[in-house]
């Protein structure tokens, strides 16, 4: 950047996401342990030729707004307006006394933007007073009304944001627009009649609104996959049932053992430890500790999840073997897997529970007690 040309970035981040469905604003979604708003301050944020950042919010976004900035050296936030020109408007004359030369308008919706695509907005605005990201269509594009006709897509794209602009211009440009609602800054510069210049834009930079959108994010941002495996064992004692994956099965004797000896969720907790490099379950829980005397198991494998959950990881799929010549398990099976997928908050289907026999050999052929292995495959 020339020294002497000052850029801010003006996020606007003041919408309410309906379309979405969310509970709270789609820019406060969190992907990868990071606000949706936090990826797109964080891709200018380390860019030495933006002198700036104002990010503009709406009324009531405070707490999330300061959880999602608070990693970043950045302006004030203010608030925004009605529509998103307003907002737009009310960011510009903020930044005025800052007196920036160019000024990078962006959508806090779009957190893949590329330093690319910044230092090519950057690079035009030395020639041009207005550059936008474009994409070219793909697809043919059909006009609905009054009756429906192919358009020719040629001469037609999709923009993106930042949209970068000489500051003055936009400035005068919103204040001539003032009252009117333009879906984009670029169309308010062409209101004025400023030429308006493209630069390529990329796919990966598109605008999360739809549900779909937010789990094509999260396809996108990926992560690092762990597998963690779990293994342990029982001895059959006095008793009337066994504890096997949260769900109670009627036997002639019980399993022997400090909690309630269930050894599938201690297999399972085991295994999801083990996939964040978290000890084990004797490490959190010691059986010396009369406080577990008896416990339900499901207190270990919550614990277990909300260890993978701080590390804004996510279980992509578990598999529990239990070893047992007795008692039966196929007829509980189903139990099973619900309660596994009720304690960890998951899908019924990321989630097996097989079984086997050692076709009485050993330990467990002689019926004196019951195994489990489990491995998990969880995304961090």
């Amino acid at each position: 950047m020339n020294s002497q040309e000052k850029i801010i970035v003006l996020i606007v981040a003041a919408g309410g996401g309906t379309r979405l469905g969310s509970e709270i604003p789609k820019q406060y979604i969190k992907l990868q342990g990071r606000t949706i708003l936090a990826h797109s301050i964080a891709a200018f944020a380390g860019n030495s030729g933006i002198s700036g950042i104002q990010v503009v919010i709406g009324k009531g976004h405070g707490k999330f707004y300061r959880e999602a900035a608070k990693d970043f050296d950045i302006l004030p936030p203010i608030f925004g307006g009605k529509t998103r020109q307003e907002s737009v408007f009310k960011g510009l004359i903020k930044i005025a006394k800052y007196a920036p030369d160019k000024v990078l308008i962006h959508d806090a919706a779009r957190p893949f933007v590329s330093a690319k695509i910044t230092n090519a907005v950057v690079k035009k605005l030395k020639t041009a007073k207005v550059a936008v990201p474009v994409i070219v269509i793909s697809d043919t594009v059909k006009c609905l009304k009054p009756r429906v006709k192919t358009l020719d897509k040629a001469n037609l794209a999709l923009a993106q944001t930042p949209q970068g602009f000489d500051f003055p211009e936009i400035l005068a440009a919103h204040h001539k627009a003032k009252g009117k609602n333009f879906p984009d800054d670029a169309a308010v510069v062409e209101y004025s009649g400023i030429a308006v210049s493209v630069v390529p834009g990329e796919e990966k930079n598109y605008k999360i609104t739809t549900p779909y959108d937010l789990e094509k994010a999260k396809t996108m941002l990926g992560g690092e996959i762990r597998v963690g495996s779990g293994f342990d064992i029982h001895a059959f004692g006095s008793g009337n049932h066994v504890t096997l994956c949260g769900v109670k099965i009627p036997h002639n004797r019980g399993l022997i053992g400090h909690s309630d000896a269930d050894v599938g969720l201690h297999a399972l907790t085991d295994a999801l430890l083990g996939s964040i490099g978290a000890a084990d379950i004797g490490e959190h829980f010691p059986p010396s500790d009369k406080k577990w005397k008896n416990a339900d198991s499901a207190i270990f494998l919550r614990h277990a999840a909300t260890l993978i959950a701080e590390k804004a990881g996510r279980i992509n799929n578990i598999d529990v073997t239990i070893i047992a010549e007795s008692p039966k398990i196929s007829p509980h099976r189903e139990k099973m897997r619900a309660k596994i997928a009720a304690i960890l908050q998951i899908p019924l289907e990321k989630i097996s529970v097989k079984a086997t026999t050692t076709e009485g050999l050993g330990f467990i052929g002689r019926s004196e007690g019951v195994a489990a292995q489990a491995v998990v495959v969880v995304e961090v």
